[in-house]
């Protein structure tokens, strides 16, 4: 959620934000209005309420009918008290219910519009060149299946489209990129986790992944949780409700789970394939930080994932994404995209994002400063995921149909070198 005493002191800031994501700027009226309301009725309960124990005072002194007649105005007061606390209550969730409408305000820079608005900031890496290597490109699928180490078929089988199996090496080399990942995120100070994959909807909601694309999100209507689409929303709410203490630095965990998306309005894009899924695995970088140390945090998230993308040896793209497409919570993201030599187009692969202080608000993450308690910062970051096998298999093919394993993956994989088709 965003400061509402930004909102109030600066409303055109809020309203230049939702233009540049694509959203509606009248929301801004509304959530002025109710909060107008919310402070007014606040104001009104308090001076009834202060009216009240002044009247209190007085019952113990009156005698008689006197007191008697104290006390049937005091009943009426209590009443009225009751009802104005009421209205109050009333308000103040009406105003927290439209606040939470708005999207988090986009950092300086962030362009604006949609998914095709985008900014490319670099490319690293050289893509090869197969057809001066006399190499037909095969796709991940057609490599994976001669490596035995995807089984598409059968995971429709047992669970339906986009489900599948990995077998053999595809099993291995997937741990192989996770642990590896994991390594990786340990040696730069993340404290590894094992996350739920079921959380309550009030997590679910205070990490902002309840509004556009709720649609995405798998719910369990009976025991009213939630699948998880990623390890950060366990991570935002690990310390909800608390008060932290970041005088020695962030705190940084490295979430392991199984992720789940619905793809709701994605059909017919890459669905050939593990590329655009409904189950998979992800180590998710997350870090509670300082509001002011946040954007420091967050380009040393990118350059973890930029350096695990190096280590693999895959040719990329960061791209700054556009305010349209940043999701509800996030300020800023950065997209590190692989390239696809079977389709001859870039896959985001990698994706961090600067919350500020959104999500903290939402969840009543705290630190103690001078002035009191005040809102911390999340920043969260992929360092490896499933998708990555894609990258890895279309890039590092060989005429063979074999596959090259890059150096950090091969401790993973008992020292394999190349991953060998099975006859």
């Amino acid at each position: 959620m965003i400061d509402l005493k930004l909102l109030r002191h600066d409303p055109d800031v809020v309203r230049a934000s939702q233009i540049s994501r694509g959203e509606d700027p009248g929301v801004v009226d509304a959530v002025l209005a109710a909060d107008a309301e919310n402070r007014s009725a606040l104001a009104s309960f308090e001076a009834k309420r202060a009216e009240q124990k002044v009247l209190g005072k007085t019952v113990a002194q009156a005698q008689g009918a006197e007191k008697q007649t104290v006390l049937a105005t005091a009943k009426v007061l209590a009443g009225e008290v009751k009802e104005l606390q009421a209205a109050a209550d009333a308000a103040a969730a009406r105003a927290v219910e439209l606040a939470r409408l708005l999207g988090n305000i986009p950092e300086d820079g962030v362009p604006a519009g949609g998914e095709d608005n985008f900014t490319v900031l670099r490319h690293e890496g050289k893509a090869r060149d197969f057809v001066s290597e006399g190499i037909e490109v095969k796709d991940h699928l057609e490599l994976g299946e001669g490596l035995k180490a995807i089984d598409m078929e059968r995971g429709a089988k047992v669970s339906g489209a986009r489900f599948y199996f990995l077998t053999g090496i595809g099993a291995r080399l997937e741990l192989a990129i996770l642990n590896a990942a994991m390594a990786a995120a340990q040696d730069a100070g993340f404290s590894p986790m094992i996350t739920p994959t079921l959380v309550r909807p009030e997590t679910m909601a205070g990490t902002g992944f309840l509004g556009d694309h709720a649609d995405e999100i798998y719910y369990l209507e009976k025991d009213e949780l939630y699948l998880v689409g990623t390890s950060e929303v366990a991570l935002a709410g690990y310390h909800s409700d608390e008060i932290i203490d970041l005088s020695d630095g962030p705190l940084r965990y490295a979430g392991w789970s199984t992720c789940y998306r619905r793809e709701a309005g994605s059909a017919g894009k890459d669905t050939r394939g593990i590329i655009r899924v409904h189950q998979f695995h992800k180590i998710e970088m997350f870090s509670y930080v300082t509001a002011a140390d946040a954007a420091v945090e967050h380009a040393r998230f990118l350059r973890i994932e930029e350096q695990m993308l190096q280590a693999l040896e895959l040719p990329y793209r960061v791209i700054d994404t556009a305010a349209g497409d940043l999701g509800q919570s996030a300020a800023r993201k950065f997209d590190c995209e692989a390239w696809l030599p079977s389709q001859e187009r870039w896959m985001e692969v990698t994706s961090t994002s600067n919350c500020t202080t959104y999500q903290a608000r939402r969840l009543g993450i705290r630190e103690r400063g001078e002035g009191g308690t005040q809102a911390v910062a999340t920043v969260n970051g992929t360092i490896g995921t499933t998708r990555w096998i894609v990258a890895l298999l279309e890039n590092h093919q060989q005429a063979d149909g074999s596959v090259y394993v890059p150096p950090v993956l091969r401790p993973y994989l008992g020292g394999l070198e190349v991953l060998e088709p099975v006859e």
